[in-house]
């Protein structure tokens, strides 16, 4: 889980995809639908768009001549619940 959850940081990390993923939180939609959305053109939307769903983070599914990509939800619970869990361990002091 640690290093699934790594990839979706490292894809979160870089300010176009998390304009992507934001748009694509709110439902589920085409290249074409974000292209007019974002400053980006559409060779680096599909790159962006790739990384995202290789990441695991988004899905892709035909339909019909169009690809449409969604976020899967589960994986943002699985980067809050890291983020809780790291948030609430136990603070120790090293000892030297």
């Amino acid at each position: 889980m640690k290093k699934d959850v790594i990839k979706y940081f490292k894809i979160l990390s870089e300010e176009n995809r998390v304009e992507i993923v934001e748009l694509l939180l709110k439902g589920e939609t085409c290249g074409c639908t974000l292209i007019d959305k974002l400053s980006i053109s559409q060779p680096t939307l599909s790159y962006h768009l790739k990384a995202i769903t290789n990441s695991g983070l988004a899905v892709a599914k035909r339909d019909g001549n169009w690809i449409k990509h969604y976020i899967d939800k589960d994986k943002i619970n699985e980067m809050i619940d890291f983020l809780t869990d790291l948030r609430d361990t136990e603070q120790k002091q090293c000892s030297l």
